[in-house]
């Protein structure tokens, strides 16, 4: 099914067209949105992202900002949501003073906004997407599956009645996907540089090493305050670098996305508008999920946006947004910086200007250096898929 390209309007579009094995389940290409819909002229909303390392990833929920992996992120998380103030507090519970205090953040799913709880509701979502795979309704898609080469082993696997309606048919092909993308080791290889080096087979380089120091390093790069880097302490599990949380980040607007022509549109990620069921929840307006940073460095576009094409611009970005904003939102005709610039004015107040790198002010120095930079873009090109540790030398 991940390949069949007759399940689509066009009949020439199939899951992989959008998610390449070839380049880690993610688009092959830079554009920043994918052409799809019943004619292939049709472009979505956001950029594809990875399918790689989802198999751990849970339904999405609005519970406590707790890591289990992490000692020290219930102080962490009461000193930012100290800071935040009251706009940036989704919800707390204070115990007493040498307490955790545990805001209450949305976490999990699939999707940048988290709309499909699971990996088989993300699986049907494209197929029924007018601007994807755009199948007119589930009984037309029921039809092409029932027509398919492989509808005599979805019913010795699922029952002679599988096709009787698109109820049961569509259910049970998600299900399929959704356990060929848990059980393929490709989807999840966990066989990058970092993992030979977790476990004692390679060595990082002195740079790479520094990268992952500023990575670490909770005043410089602060990384992996969302992208955790550390094996889980029940089981030992490699980390997939993401929390499974949204952040409000505050992307600059991508004028190469074509519903963004319209001044008055907004992509707000959990309120809307492709989520509908948190439409009216203002304090999530913006928030888009932490995608993991496993292959990363084979990415052509970056954020939900697509709007950055490197690494070394995203993390310019990370560390001057608030330092030189000038350099990254656009002015209006009066001069003024249009600051948040993807974001309308009333929802500019959940994006994160309490957690380093963002907690700097304007002329203030960037929280890294270039050379620093350079070190993380290093580190980071140690997380893709494929690393073979070069032969050890032979006995003599």
């Amino acid at each position: 099914m991940f390949y069949d390209k007759t399940l689509s309007g066009s009949g020439k579009m199939a899951c992989a067209s959008c998610h390449d094995p070839a380049h880690a389940y993610a688009a092959p290409n830079a554009l920043a949105v994918q052409f799809g819909g019943p004619d292939g002229r049709r472009q979505g909303l956001r950029a594809v992202p990875s399918l790689t390392y989802r198999e751990h990833t849970p339904p999405f929920v609005i519970g406590p900002d707790t890591h289990p992996d992490d000692d020290d992120h219930a102080a962490v998380a009461a000193a930012a949501s100290a800071a935040r103030g009251t706009d940036m507090r989704l919800a707390a519970s204070k115990a007493t003073a040498s307490a955790a205090v545990q805001e209450m953040v949305p976490q999990g799913g699939m999707d940048w906004d988290g709309r499909a709880k699971t990996l088989p509701d993300q699986a049907g979502g494209p197929l029924l997407d007018p601007r994807e795979m755009a199948n007119a309704d589930a009984a037309q898609l029921m039809a092409k599956l029932a027509a398919a080469p492989y509808a005599g082993q979805m019913r010795q696997l699922f029952g002679p009645g599988v096709f009787t309606t698109p109820s049961l048919a569509l259910g049970e092909a998600y299900f399929a996907l959704a356990r060929f993308q848990s059980e393929d080791p490709s989807f999840h290889r966990y066989d990058s540089k970092f993992d030979h080096y977790l476990a004692g087979e390679a060595v990082l380089s002195a740079q790479e090493q520094r990268g992952l120091k500023w990575f670490d390093d909770p005043k410089k790069g602060n990384c992996a305050s969302c992208h955790l880097d550390k094996p889980s302490k029940a089981g030992g599990f490699a980390p997939v670098f993401t929390d499974y949380q949204f952040e409000a980040l505050a992307a600059p607007r991508n004028p190469a996305i074509p519903a963004n022509r319209d001044p008055h549109y907004a992509d707000m990620g959990l309120c809307g508008p492709l989520r509908q069921d948190m439409k009216g929840e203002q304090r999530y307006c913006g928030y888009f999920k932490t995608p993991s940073l496993r292959n990363v460095a084979t990415r052509k576009v970056f954020f939900h946006n697509g709007v950055f094409h490197s690494l070394t611009e995203v993390l310019r970005f990370y560390v001057e947004r608030e330092t030189r904003p000038e350099r990254w939102y656009p002015r209006a005709a009066d001069g003024r910086l249009k600051l948040y610039d993807d974001l309308p004015a009333a929802t500019q107040r959940n994006v994160d200007v309490a957690d380093a790198p963002f907690d700097r002010h304007r002329g203030q120095s960037p929280a890294l250096t270039e050379s620093e930079i350079a070190d993380v873009v290093a580190f980071l090109k140690t997380l893709d898929d494929g690393y073979r540790p070069p032969p050890s030398n032979p006995r003599r």
